[in-house]
């Protein structure tokens, strides 16, 4: 027998409590029942978002969620600017193209963070730029933006501030109003650890001037029928109910844990994961240790090694699904999930299936220095009294 592990960063571990309730008997969408636990689904997304934003849920991947800040948001020809990092900043391009929008692109290489003052050069020059586009922790290589700084900037310019939280939320501190984000984008399946399905888009007064005059057509994803709707504790269209149920005990646990215990547990399994790979003589894709987050590591695949059989082989023969490389580093990476539902054995287990499928390639190491690095970390930190 193989005992099933995931440590990718999305879709993350389940808690029993949570697919308890996923398990529940199914309700009426427009039943009473179901939109109180709608309400308080909306209300602790606020408490998570640090926000007095309009939330709105959506039945949709994350991806549903950028499409819908996209197309509510611009009219056609808008000209946009994209700090793209990694694989989700193209996503944010690749949307924005589709929709008719003048991208303005702002690329750094996979494993550097954007620069603030780089945005501001362009804002400064670009008059007309009616958006600005970032990703929080960027999921394809682990970097994390400085968000506190491109929102003091972006706050004194006409465009919105869109960004895309969606594998940060939970990890990493977040403060939607604290940091003047118009627009941010989270999913149900990151660090809340709840069923895949659900994403969630928080609104500010200044990006609800620009819904209400843009000309870009939107049906299923029209925020001005979900405000209507919202009104009445509900969706337009028919939500993912379930899921929506399960998300409520979810975001229950995050809240009991208390969410700056969350934010240091994270931490905590960033350090511990970052030090195995350390004592394994690996090396990271994201260079600076303060530009890495704490949802996701990345790690540099040793020379000789096949990046996609060492995936494979951790799922296959030890149980333990990570994440490869994707886009443009594809096999080149693999990336060690430590977000949501996940606690320090399941780190020390990720690191030993790492050790072992590296054994098995044939890479010179110390067996068990990444599982001591990893335990060393945890003692010193007096993980479990967190």
């Amino acid at each position: 027998m193989v005992k099933k592990y995931i440590m990718t960063p999305g879709p993350t571990p389940i808690s029993e409590d949570v697919l308890i309730e996923h398990g529940k008997p199914l309700m009426h969408h427009r039943s009473p029942e179901f939109g109180k636990i709608f309400s308080e689904v909306t209300e602790k997304l606020k408490k998570l978002l640090k926000t007095k934003n309009d939330v709105f849920i959506l039945t949709a991947s994350g991806t549903g969620a950028m499409e819908t800040a996209i197309t509510n948001s611009f009219k056609k020809g808008d000209k946009v600017l994209v700090a793209s990092i990694g694989n989700f900043g193209e996503r944010f391009k690749k949307i924005s193209l589709v929709y008719g929008l003048e991208v303005i692109s702002l690329d750094y290489e996979w494993g550097e963070v954007a620069d603030p003052g780089d945005i501001k050069k362009i804002l400064d020059k670009e008059k007309d730029i009616k958006g600005v586009m970032a990703q929080f922790s960027e999921t394809s290589t682990g970097a994390l933006n400085d968000i506190m700084a491109m929102g003091k900037i972006v706050k004194d310019y006409p465009a919105l501030f869109i960004v895309d939280a969606i594998s940060g939320l939970a990890a990493s501190d977040f403060d939607t109003d604290g940091w003047g984000i118009d627009i941010v984008i989270g999913g149900s399946q990151k660090g809340i650890s709840a069923p895949t399905g659900i994403a969630f888009v928080s609104i500010s007064e200044k990006a609800w001037k620009a819904i209400e005059v843009s000309d870009i057509p939107r049906f299923y994803f029209d925020l001005r029928a979900a405000k209507a709707a919202l009104q009445k504790n509900q969706t337009p269209w028919t939500p993912g109910i379930s899921i929506i149920v399960a998300m409520n005990k979810a975001l229950d646990l995050l809240l009991e844990e208390g969410i700056e215990n969350v934010f240091t547990r994270h931490r905590i399994l960033a350090m511990a994961t970052q030090e195995a790979a350390i004592a394994l003589g690996l090396e990271f894709l994201v260079a600076e240790p303060g530009q890495r987050g704490f949802s996701v590591t990345a790690i540099k695949v040793p020379g000789g090694i096949d990046g996609k059989e060492l995936v494979k082989i951790m799922r296959v023969k030890y149980g333990v699904t990570i994440a490869g490389g994707q886009g443009k580093i594809s096999g080149k990476i693999i990336r060690i999930g430590h977000l949501g539902y996940v606690g320090m054995f399941d780190v020390i287990t990720a690191i030993s299936a790492l050790e072992m499928a590296l054994a098995d390639l044939n890479y010179d190491f110390e067996i068990g220095a990444g599982i001591t690095a990893a335990q060393k970390v945890f003692n010193e930190n007096n993980y479990l009294d967190k």
